[in-house]
């Protein structure tokens, strides 16, 4: 069995208390490795060594920054399979959903910032014929990083490339529950060659490894993928401290289907936007609006093809739907199910575990692709984030019920809309208040553009310039003429 350890000031190892927790493999249930159960010691240790190192990387030229990341990039890329083989056994997803899009995104994350930071510009303001006013952007210094468990490498790599790339150190903290890329990151990382300290890896509870990192007073920066609730208590215990934080919380997505749409097209992408990872994707649509004159036809073949998704052992390329991250996490999901019926729902598929798995995953945690309606948009199901494969179909007359609908949740992360009509298109994405828009499409990717949430889905944007200016701190230099 594998025992991870911690990557700090360059070296990998032992947590300092010598305790470990269990990575459990969700398709079977068995202890697959031994996690640091790091504590605030743990943390120190690496924020001192991010520190001591931030010095020299935030002087080493970009030219040299970028050539590291393109390094590690390219050792993510020769390992691919591996990792991607890493993942699936971590998390219960589809090894070929690994495959396809979390490590080559990890990948492109890697390669975006590393170019990114060779051309950047900043302001210049002549103060009429007085002054000359320009803008310096500057690391701010040590950064902490805490990922979530279900897109591992994928998030990781998201927060982890913009800081170094733009000169600052960093402390990651991986989620406990998937941490075996985080530690082949570290593995890769060595290999790259890059200065001890200006990475280090911290695994342990959110409770205790992750508080320690928001409470640490020489961390000056926090970007957080993670629950609402967490996100909450971590805004709280950063305020005093007067930190920069971004927080990458919950969604509770709508999908909006109008008459007008390409129906065909709009139901294989809405089955992969409802059903991708098991609905364990933040941006994952898990509130089905349809427009009454299709409702019927979307319907029958909606529960048709989330019937056919195949479930499977998420290590076999041909599955489609693996299993979710925990027993906790699937007696949640089942938990939701049963109030759905309770709240009047009808369970049209799924609603349980598959009726049948290989004999290998017989102890893992599976439910299959649930579709339910009949639920009014107040009804819990519908206003709480499930993180399942879970989904409500809902039918709506107008286009103004539609937006009323898609608006009435606590939640503003994204939203998908499929429509023929491109003026429609514009006025609808206008009004529903999400912080990403997809149209007849979902999940396509532009790393240029910000990304974060509306309402309790975050404050704070992620991606492209967006990133390298959370990651930097802005100087105004003016000078007398």
């Amino acid at each position: 069995m594998k025992t991870i350890t911690n990557y700090i000031n360059g070296n990998l190892v032992a947590p300092e208390a010598g305790q470990y927790l269990d990575d459990i493999e969700p398709a079977t249930g068995q202890v697959i490795a031994k996690v640091p159960a790091s504590d605030e010691r743990d943390v120190d240790c690496a924020v001192q060594a991010a520190g001591a190192a931030f010095p020299l990387w935030s002087r080493t030229e970009a030219a040299e920054r970028s050539r590291l990341l393109l390094r590690i990039a390219d050792l993510i890329e020769r390992d691919l399979d591996r990792l991607a083989q890493l993942e699936s056994q971590d998390t219960g997803k589809p090894i070929s959903l690994a495959r396809t899009m979390d490590i080559p995104r990890a990948v492109a994350n890697f390669r975006f910032f590393a170019t990114a930071i060779l051309h950047t510009q900043s302001e210049t303001h002549a103060t009429d014929y007085a002054a000359l006013n320009y803008t310096l952007r500057r690391p701010r210094g040590v950064a902490g990083l805490i990922s979530p468990w279900n897109l591992p490498l994928y998030l990781l790599s998201w927060k982890i490339a913009p800081a170094i790339a733009t000169g600052n150190t960093a402390v990651a903290k991986p989620s406990e529950l998937s941490p075996l890329t985080a530690a082949a990151l570290a593995e890769l990382c060595r290999e790259a060659g890059l200065p001890a300290g200006v990475l280090n890896i911290v695994h342990g509870l959110g409770a205790s490894a992750g508080a320690a990192l928001v409470k640490h007073p020489e961390v000056r920066t926090i970007s957080f993928t993670g629950g609402t609730a967490t996100g909450a208590e971590l805004a709280r215990n950063a305020a005093p401290l007067f930190k920069k934080i971004t927080l990458e919380l919950g969604g509770k997505n709508p999908a909006i289907i109008f008459g007008d749409a390409d129906l065909d097209r709009a139901i294989a992408t809405t089955l992969r936007s409802s059903f991708s990872n098991q609905g364990q994707i933040c941006l994952c649509g898990s509130r089905l609006l349809v427009e009454e004159s299709v409702y019927r036809p979307f319907l029958e073949k909606f529960v048709a093809g989330a019937r056919a998704l195949r479930i499977g052992d998420p290590m076999d390329p041909e599955t489609q739907q693996g299993a979710v991250i925990s027993a906790a996490h699937r007696e949640k999901i089942l938990r939701y199910v049963a109030l759905a019926k309770e709240e009047g729902g009808t369970i049209l598929a799924g609603g349980g575990p598959p009726d049948s798995l290989p004999q290998r995953c017989r102890g893992g945690f599976f439910v299959a692709p649930t579709v339910i309606t009949g639920l009014g948009p107040s009804c819990q199901v519908n206003q709480d984030e499930i993180f399942g494969p879970v989904v409500t179909v809902q039918s709506f007359k107008t286009e103004a019920e539609a937006i009323q609908l898609a608006n009435d949740s606590r939640y503003g992360l994204a939203a998908s809309l499929w429509t023929g009509n491109l003026t429609r298109a514009h006025r609808v994405a206008e009004q529903v208040a999400c912080g990403t828009i997809w149209v007849n499409t979902w999940l396509f990717r532009d790393l240029r553009v910000p990304f974060g949430g509306m309402k309790q889905s975050g404050v704070g944007r992620e991606g492209g310039d967006e990133a390298i200016r959370f990651f930097t701190e802005p100087k105004n230099v003016c000078i007398a003429l």
